[in-house]
């Protein structure tokens, strides 16, 4: 009996997919469950399983833009399972066979050159151990000459009177991501009033901790002590002392949120994605660190999940790891704001009426004008750096005087 594999519902607003990849070939028997095929949302990737064993009858090809229910594939269920042991056999079979003829080539490494190259091209090959594979051979007969070998030398990685680049224009098929990066940057930068307000931290304080305790932390907890563990605890306070920051406009309502979701954006092979850290602000920075390394694990093998890019308050860039030293990061909507971080460089700054070089960051917050107001945004942004600068205030959120005193 054939059975078809038909495009799961994968979403509430998702109602196409493309297929990126077969991981089994038209024919082949697949194992009930096994993972056969790789689908691509607008939003995510994920993968197709047989829902029974049998051999499978492609029908959707790679590349194809499929509808939710629409068939991938038939499964044969009727087909019997092949043996295992010969499948597997068949491979150590042909490597064994073809050691012989390696280790022959080794032990007589110039027959092949002698055939196709004259002496002295010979010679210089042997000498200088070059990959007669990288020379292009000028002479009679394809037979390869001195000045092929020089070329060769001359010019490493590139084949001797081959242009290194084209005026050839590609086109390729733009992703289902690719596509929803495209429509959101627009409809954010179209639909609210965004500004973009910025300030400077000095890391100093940061970076004397991660130094002291990086070891500590990394064998108590298991992960390294990062940046964005103090990005992510600083926010969360100030985001509770400027509602306005982390809510959002629902047509004539303002939706405030009692909660930090926190979005992170992951530069992922297939384009850029914003996973969710949830109730962010009743993480420990071990934690918040621990659900860094998972997500970005995660959207770096593209196994991230609808809900989990779904549903944050607020998001944190770090533009600074590709060297970037300052930007206007775009608001993730419906999210009215997003704090970029920066390279943090080594500057001369002022201190105390005194020049000193300080591990300097910009920093910078784009929000929408409409729910936030210029007072809210600076200030926010002046609490951020206000945390970041003085760590200790990360415990409680203030000055541990001033909280014993009630101030």
């Amino acid at each position: 009996m054939a059975i078809d594999v038909k495009v799961p519902t994968v979403g509430e607003s998702i109602s196409e997919v493309t297929l990126v990849k077969w991981l089994k070939k038209d024919g082949e028997y697949a194992n009930r469950d096994e993972v056969i095929a790789e689908l691509e949302s607008e939003k995510a990737t994920f993968e197709l399983n047989a829902e029974q064993a049998g051999t499978i009858k492609i029908i959707a090809q790679e590349g194809d833009t499929l509808k939710i229910g629409d068939v991938v594939c038939s499964i044969d269920t009727d087909a019997a399972k092949p043996a295992d042991a010969p499948a597997a056999a068949a491979p150590a079979k042909e490597t064994k066979a073809a050691e012989p003829a390696s280790k022959s080539e080794t032990v007589n490494p110039k027959s092949p050159i002698d055939a196709k190259a004259t002496p002295v091209a010979a010679a210089i090959i042997a000498d200088k151990k070059v990959d007669v594979k990288t020379v292009t051979a000028t002479g009679s007969n394809g037979k390869i000459i001195k000045q092929d070998v020089l070329e060769a030398l001359n010019n490493p990685g590139r084949k001797p009177g081959v242009a290194m680049f084209s005026r050839n224009d590609k086109p390729e098929k733009m992703s289902n991501l690719r596509k929803t990066i495209s429509r959101r940057l627009v409809e954010a930068k179209n639909t609210t009033a965004m500004l973009t307000t910025f300030n400077e931290v000095d890391m100093s304080a940061i970076m004397e901790i991660r130094a002291k305790y990086k070891d500590k932390f990394k064998e108590g907890h298991g992960v390294n002590l990062g940046f964005m563990s103090f990005f992510t605890k600083a926010c969360t306070y100030a985001l509770t002392e400027w509602p306005s920051v982390n809510a959002y406009i629902d047509g004539e309502n303002i939706v405030y949120h009692e909660y930090c979701d926190i979005s992170i954006a992951v530069s992922a092979p297939k384009g850029l994605v914003v996973p969710v850290i949830r109730n962010a602000e009743s993480l420990s920075m071990a934690e918040i660190e621990k659900k860094v390394v998972e997500l970005a694990s995660k959207a770096k093998d593209n196994k991230l999940t609808i809900e989990e890019m779904t549903g944050g308050t607020f998001t944190i860039t770090n533009g600074g790891i590709f060297g970037s030293m300052m930007s206007t990061p775009i608001i993730n909507i419906p999210q009215s704001a997003i704090l970029g971080m920066h390279n943090i460089i080594q500057r001369p700054v002022a201190v105390n009426g005194q020049v000193v070089i300080r591990p300097m960051m910009y920093v910078a917050l784009s929000y929408d004008h409409r729910i936030i107001d210029g007072r809210e945004s600076v200030s926010f942004l002046v609490r951020v750096k206000e945390l970041l600068e003085n760590p200790s205030l990360l415990l409680f959120g203030k000055d541990p005087v001033k909280s014993l005193l009630e101030l």
